[in-house]
């Protein structure tokens, strides 16, 4: 099973998570898939990543893009998962302090509010260290302009990683990697 956690005024809809979604029903894998829309609080997308969880009945891999890698290593930490990262948000309370406001899903158009109790739910669940760094593997492109992919370099030191030159902040070479991903996962041999 694939918990796919997306970015931060991302959705279900973006091209990652509809091309692993694709990937994986090509391969006879399409029940192994989940992503939902996640809420904008931290709190509440954790407990909706979790419950997806507790329905596993083998340990799943996450899969978090910008935001949703930061949910995904605080799941990896809690619950001993495997975690791939995709150009991910490592100091998340900072980064989206820039946000506070009104903001709108990319996907949805939906308006909503942004606040400082979002931050607050975000550095309540950051992961103090990564423990096992053979369960991580970091897919991050240098061209990223949202985030400085060197945080994620130093953050997951010791794990696997795939640090690409140029690219941006969608991780361009997606598509390169979904099949290496679901071998990561166990998914495929």
């Amino acid at each position: 099973m694939i918990i796919y956690l997306h970015g931060f005024r991302s959705g279900p809809e973006s091209w990652k998570a509809r091309s692993l979604r694709a990937r994986m029903a090509a391969h006879g894998l399409a029940d192994a898939f989940w992503c939902e829309q996640l809420p904008v609080s931290a709190r509440d997308a954790v407990a909706l990543a979790e419950a997806q969880i507790a329905r596993c009945t083998t340990p799943p891999t996450v899969v978090g893009s910008s935001l949703g890698g930061y949910y995904a290593t605080h799941l990896a930490e809690k619950h001993g998962l495997r975690a791939v990262l995709v150009n991910p948000a490592v100091i998340a309370p900072l980064s989206l302090s820039a946000y506070l406001g009104t903001q709108t899903h990319m996907y949805t158009g939906e308006a909503f509010d942004f606040t400082p109790t979002h931050i607050a739910e975000l550095q309540a669940i950051e992961a103090a260290a990564i423990t096992r760094p053979e369960r991580y593997w970091l897919l991050v492109e240098t061209g990223d302009e949202v985030l400085d992919y060197c945080h994620a370099v130093v953050r997951y030191a010791g794990c696997r990683q795939s640090v690409l030159e140029g690219g941006d902040h969608s991780f361009t070479r997606w598509d390169d990697y979904l099949d290496p991903i679901l071998q990561f996962a166990g998914l495929l041999p």
